[in-house]
């Protein structure tokens, strides 16, 4: 296909990148202007790319050989794989500059004069120099009384006033052109990209953002960004969401906090949310009663092999929470089930279904202790080879489960999240 000399950024959002060997690289994420005084056009000076590896870095314009329909190809392979770090005076298109609010002065377009219209795209186009700018910007007023949505108008850019750095960094802008882009990324990756955003941007994503989806996001931030985030809400929010959150990381978030502010917004947790919460607090964050989860998969030894795989074919159970199921004698929820033993998926997928669970318990494993340190529970999971362990107390009651996530969490560094897929 014909390489393009005009095109509209958000177009090259997901585009395929390609070396010059017709390899995939990654995929374009965002495309990075400086905006010049006065009315001059701004310069595309480069993409922001995201690797096979979910790094985002920047490759200058210079270094795009070709964009099509369907890809961009560069002209080398020999690209810097520093993450991307936005420098003063540079903007993102789709992060900052789409659903923003400018004004027109197209006296072409009385329509428009006077009123704030919404930016929907922005588009860039190769001069005889080869600089990519900066040419087109396609609005759209704002929403009919009769819910009709108004028309798109392409306007040239000197037509065009509210696009300043200064203006891009007033709060109230739209994200639904970024909450496009996350549909379907997990939440550790939407967490990687929030965190590459401008501080306004971020905010504005996240209170968007519903309690499920945020919640989820939140968990994968590292703790200093947890924490500020957080703090950035009314306690009404923050509450909401760490009632979403899982126990255990609603617990290592608040154990982040002033012991004040932690109860405050425990407190505001509907109580059988913030109980299991609280117990988790009890417990020293390096332990296994620190670090385990208060749910974990748990079913009575009356239970049927079938009802056992159909609960750990849930989908929101992690594969680590899923691999084990424990069993206690009713009543079975943590911490008062008195726990029985366990049984292996891979032992449920062996056994009829009609049979009860009952029958293929491991009552061998040995268990962990609330109080067992974090070296005790790795040694624990690099002996038994398990992904998951039961935490009993010394009266036998099941209060939790400890994965190899929550383990590998406290053995990684403290800013491990920040250096994912670091080849520096």
């Amino acid at each position: 296909m014909a390489a393009v000399s005009k095109v509209f950024a958000a177009r090259l959002g997901g585009l395929v990148v390609l070396g010059p060997d017709g390899e995939s690289v990654g995929r374009v994420r965002d495309v990075v202007i400086t905006i010049r005084l006065g009315r001059q056009q701004p310069r595309v000076i480069g993409l922001v790319i995201e690797l096979l590896n979910h790094r985002r870095i920047f490759v200058p314009m210079l270094r795009v050989t070709a964009i099509e329909p369907g890809s961009v190809t560069l002209t080398t392979g020999n690209i810097s794989l520093r993450r991307f770090a936005q420098r003063p005076g540079e903007v993102l298109v789709l992060a900052q500059v789409l659903d923003s609010h400018v004004r027109v002065d197209d006296p072409e377009l009385d329509q428009l004069l006077g009123h704030d219209v919404i930016v929907v795209d922005i588009g860039i186009e190769i001069t005889r120099s080869r600089d990519w700018v900066v040419s087109k910007v396609a609005v759209r007023g704002h929403r009919a009384r009769l819910g009709r949505r108004a028309p798109i108008h392409v306007i040239e850019w000197q037509h065009i006033q509210g696009l300043t750095p200064n203006d891009l960094a007033q709060f109230g802008q739209g994200v639904s052109q970024l909450l496009l882009q996350f549909e379907g990324l997990r939440a550790a990756d939407v967490a990687n990209a929030l965190r590459e955003l401008p501080e306004k941007r971020r905010l504005e994503v996240a209170l968007a953002l519903d309690d499920e989806r945020l919640a989820d996001v939140v968990q994968e931030l590292p703790d200093d960004d947890q924490v500020e985030l957080l703090g950035q809400f009314d306690s009404e929010r923050a509450a909401d969401v760490l009632e979403a959150m899982d126990p255990d990381d609603a617990a290592d978030l608040l154990g982040e906090l002033p012991d004040a502010e932690a109860e405050s917004l425990l407190r505001l947790m509907d109580p059988e949310e913030s109980e299991p919460v609280r117990r988790l607090l009890a417990h020293s964050p390096d332990t296994a009663g620190g670090l385990m989860t208060p749910e974990p998969v748990i079913l009575s030894p009356a239970t049927t092999v079938a009802e056992a795989l159909a609960r750990v074919r849930n989908a929101d159970l992690t594969p680590a929470i899923a691999s084990l199921v424990f069993v206690a004698r009713p009543p079975t929820a943590t911490p008062t089930g008195q726990y029985v033993g366990c049984v292996h998926l891979q032992r449920l997928l062996r056994e009829p279904p009609a049979s009860l669970v009952g029958g293929a318990l491991d009552t061998e494993l040995p268990r962990l202790s609330p109080q067992d340190p974090l070296s005790t529970v790795t040694r624990y999971f690099a002996t038994y080879n398990l992904v998951c362990g039961p935490v009993v107390d010394d009266q036998g009651h099941l209060l939790g489960a400890v994965t190899v996530d929550d383990v590998l969490d406290h053995l990684l560094p403290e800013d491990w999240r920040e250096h994912e897929g670091s080849n520096e």
